[in-house]
């Protein structure tokens, strides 16, 4: 009677590979069995335990390096070793969740870059008949300032939100979506750029509150880069822009520079 299995009996016995039986010899997770008379590698009961032992704890997750001195550690060690590998698995499950609804808000657009308050300010944009283009505009320097000067971002949705409710600046904003059509050299620019900066400083809670300007203030660079986005998109909204903060610097409002 011949004692023992051939490596391709214990792995199918066991419910692995002979790959994978290998790949847990090179790991020095189970011993090699000596060869028979015949040159074959013999697994007897021993063995198929040990490969038992080591699928299992594989398959739940601990690391193939960890698994021999947890498989020879005495009852308290392994209890110990398996609530750490128990909270390692939770920790990656959490993250992994995460990403999963990453992936999910993906499909919702705004949801996946932005929080819950930015995606409604964007909605109410679209609900107050700003055009695609604006709003789309809008969304992507949300995006960039929550990502480059995150400690203004709060104060930076505080503002919009404001702007919105103010009826003069929704006017005065759709007229400046308006001038995309005008010539460059057309006077009404610097006439609305005056009527904008004069309503910025009728009401200047519409320019932000002090810290959030103060954020900004710190970030000239990020400000500037926000501020210059899809300036080759929109050049009469560009020029528009640059025209109304001069004119709020010459009446002393700090802005920063760009």
């Amino acid at each position: 009677m011949v004692n023992g299995v051939t490596i391709g009996q214990a792995a199918a016995f066991v419910g692995v590979t002979v790959k994978t039986v290998r790949h847990y010899h090179r790991h020095g997770l189970v011993d090699e069995p000596p060869r028979d008379a015949s040159g074959y590698r013999r697994y007897g009961s021993a063995e198929l335990l040990r490969l038992v032992q080591v699928r299992t704890l594989a398959a739940a997750g601990v690391p193939l390096a960890e698994i021999g001195p947890l498989l020879d550690a005495d009852t308290e060690r392994f209890a110990a070793a398996l609530d750490d590998v128990e909270r390692r698995l939770t920790d990656r499950i959490a993250d992994l969740t995460a990403r999963r609804d990453t992936l999910h808000r993906l499909a919702e657009g705004d949801r996946a870059l932005l929080p819950e308050r930015a995606a409604a300010v964007l909605d109410r944009m679209v609900g107050l008949g700003f055009g695609p283009d604006y709003v789309a505009g809008q969304r992507e320097a949300l995006v960039l300032a929550r990502a480059m000067v995150p400690d203004g971002f709060d104060g930076f949705l505080n503002q919009l939100e404001h702007c919105l409710d103010d009826p003069g600046y929704v006017d005065l904003t759709k007229r400046g979506q308006e001038a995309e059509t005008w010539a460059p050299d057309d006077p009404r620019i610097e006439e609305l750029a005056t009527a904008m900066a004069d309503h910025y400083l009728a009401n200047p809670a519409l320019l932000g509150d002090p810290t959030s300007l103060r954020a900004w203030a710190r970030a000239s660079a990020q400000y500037g880069l926000i501020n210059n986005h899809r300036e080759d998109q929109a050049p009469m909204a560009a020029r528009l822009t640059a025209l109304t903060e001069a004119a709020l610097r010459a009446a002393g409002v700090p802005l920063p520079q760009r």
